[in-house]
């Protein structure tokens, strides 16, 4: 019986200094600058997204959170940097929807998955389908009208093989019954230089980059994702609107943290990612810019990126999708 006491006394205590170490790690959360890995060059709308989070963080801990542009690879240098990072919350990671359509294509060098804590989600984008001015369609309708009397003669601007873009356009052949020849690009830039001179037909990416240039004429939109018209584009119906069922490629970034992070930390980080999203200047700046706040808590993202991983499994092999390393 005191053998028995005993063990259960040190079973006790071990909890208890586990509930203690936890409570002492939100408590002291941050008391050093945090690393926020981007793994996309700058320039792009997640570095964007990480600055407003980033000196957000900064105003409201006084710690300072510093953006480090982690490019290349498909988004895999970037993230391999994380899972190596000691699991302690000061370095975390702006991911988008690449991280779960890399295990489908990619030999990866982690687990998408179980090597990553899921902290929130930051921003959701709707996808926008454009076109060159040239292009004789001027609605959803006529544009898969003119894709089907031309099998294979248009072609997709994807800013690479494998991008939620490249997928976006392959869903939407699958759906509407055409097909159409996919053009690959380094990055979003390029595809959109192209599609402004005509040399591809049509680009579906998040909406941000894009307004400027549909509001100025230099292409022209058909659809966007969602279930609603952008503030920004208000003339632009939603797919389901313009007589497309079932097309819904919502862009979202996120941030992830090593596995292996303690809670605490994972829920402060969470609760206050919230607070700041939830502001409305924060929604109005980011709707301006054709986003939206996405709030969700470490579960929600988890059952997010695991639902998601799925479904463009699905589209990758109906497509019949491959790339190489």
């Amino acid at each position: 019986m005191k053998v028995l006491n005993a063990l259960l006394c040190i079973a006790t205590l071990g909890v208890l200094m586990a509930l203690t170490g936890s409570v002492a790690a939100q408590q002291d959360y941050p008391s050093k600058p945090i690393r926020l890995i981007v793994p996309f060059p700058p320039g792009g709308s997640t570095t964007i997204v990480a600055r407003l989070i980033g000196q957000k963080l900064t105003e409201s801990w006084g710690q300072q959170v510093i953006v480090d542009n982690r490019g290349g690879g498909n988004t895999i240098i970037g993230t391999e940097a994380l899972a190596k990072s000691p699991p302690d919350g000061y370095t975390i990671l702006l991911v988008t929807s690449t991280h779960i359509i890399n295990p489908s294509l990619l030999a990866t060098p982690y687990d998408a998955i179980k090597d990553f804590a899921p902290v929130a989600t930051v921003v959701g984008t709707e996808t926008l389908m454009v076109l060159y001015p040239g292009v004789p369609a001027n609605d959803l309708r006529e544009l898969i009208a003119l894709a089907k009397s031309k099998p294979g003669q248009l072609n997709y601007a994807s800013s690479g093989s494998g991008t939620t873009n490249h997928l976006a356009g392959e869903l939407f052949c699958l759906l509407a019954g055409v097909k159409m020849q996919h053009v690959p690009y380094k990055g979003a830039g390029p595809a959109t230089t192209d599609l402004m001179s005509g040399q591809v037909q049509m680009f579906m990416n998040n909406a941000l980059p894009l307004i400027p240039l549909v509001k100025s004429g230099k292409i022209k939109p058909v659809a966007i994702s969602g279930e609603r018209r952008l503030l920004a584009l208000p003339q632009v119906p939603t797919f389901t609107q313009a007589g497309l069922q079932g097309f819904n490629v919502k862009s979202w970034q996120g941030i992830l943290a090593p596995a292996g992070t303690p809670k605490a930390v994972i829920d402060k980080l969470s609760r206050e990612i919230a607070k700041i999203l939830s502001a409305p200047e924060f929604g109005e700046k980011l709707e301006v810019l054709g986003a939206e706040s996405f709030v969700s808590t470490p579960e929600q993202f988890a059952e997010l990126l695991k639902a998601d991983m799925a479904r463009y499994a699905k589209i990758i092999k109906a497509a019949n999708i491959k790339i190489e390393n």
